[in-house]
């Protein structure tokens, strides 16, 4: 199923989780990726993507792009230069090849987010069709406009992902609630949230690259949701993440942007691929925060954010 898959941008976050379970996808980026993967991976530079023109391949997970919407959301291009334009120059490059070459793509998955459902106006669950507002602020605009952008590409068939709030270990500094949650506990330093309240649709980055990689041989295009359509609360979170690291964790108690509350209808997904989580919060917190325990002496998060 993923033998002719390339993936671009496996040094990131979610790259490296599904390169592990899938080692026959082949990895594409300007980065090396981790170096416990077993996948072959290929130098790329999205500006000239010549260098695969003679690769067998038909399928295409793209997930070159940034969400570190705190620092887009500072103003400037940031939004833009990261969130589509790579996306742009990986089309452009495939419509190239289907139309002068012949050689066809069968699936091509991008990624949005749940974020860019209008926040005043959802009604949960929150199916595909339901209203956007994506105009909030930069990091939102970038991910609508890369949502758009595919519109220009009907020859080649994508799925865009709106993913809901994914987690999962990672050595990287991250804007999310749960690897900050973690890494603020394995620090010296008081651990912190900003708030508990949050009501949110939280999903194991190891059950998302499952759900992903079904839905390269879905007979679909468009927008679909991939969550795991329970809802838990923030505070939750927190509760599971202190009994595993023995910590507390100070809520400050401050606004934050976004859904007050959320949770996915998935039932397209279920219905085009048959996927279900595999994952219980309790079971992927566990292993998130363990695996990220191994990493905390080498990565030292809390001497980088300080600096």
């Amino acid at each position: 199923m993923t033998g002719k898959t390339v993936l671009f941008g496996g040094s990131g976050f979610l790259g490296p989780i599904i390169l592990e379970k899938y080692p026959e996808i082949l990895s594409l980026g300007r980065s090396q990726i981790p170096k416990n993967l077993k996948n072959k991976h290929i130098n790329i530079n999205i500006e000239d993507l010549s260098s695969l023109d003679n690769l067998d391949f038909d399928r295409v997970i793209f997930l070159i792009g940034n969400s570190n919407h705190h620092q887009i959301n500072k103003g400037g291009t940031m939004g833009i230069d990261y969130n589509v334009l790579p996306l742009k120059k990986a089309l452009d490059y495939l419509k190239k090849r289907i139309v002068k070459e012949n050689k066809s793509i069968k699936k091509f998955i991008a990624f949005s987010g749940a974020l860019v459902y209008d926040w005043d106006k959802i009604k949960l669950p929150v199916n595909e069709t339901q209203p956007i507002n994506p105009y909030k602020n930069d990091y939102l605009f970038s991910k609508y406009m890369a949502e758009e952008l595919t519109k220009c590409y009907p020859e080649i068939p994508i799925i865009n992902i709106r993913l809901c709030n994914i987690y999962g270990p990672t050595k990287l500094i991250r804007p999310d609630f749960v690897p900050t949650l973690i890494q603020n506990t394995l620090s010296p330093n008081q651990a912190e949230v900003w708030s508990t309240k949050p009501e949110r649709d939280f999903i194991y980055a190891k059950d998302a690259a499952e759900a992903i990689v079904l839905l390269l041989e879905a007979d679909y295009t468009g927008l679909i949701n991939l969550g795991t359509g329970t809802m838990r609360s923030c505070g939750e979170v927190v509760k599971i993440i202190e009994k595993l690291s023995g910590k507390k964790a100070k809520d400050l108690d401050v606004p934050v942007s976004g859904q007050m509350k959320f949770v996915a209808d998935n039932s397209l997904l279920r219905k085009l691929t048959g996927w279900v989580p595999k994952y219980s919060l309790e079971e992927g917190l566990t292993e998130t925060y363990n695996t990220m325990k191994e990493y905390a002496e080498e990565c030292k998060w809390w001497e980088k954010k300080e600096n």
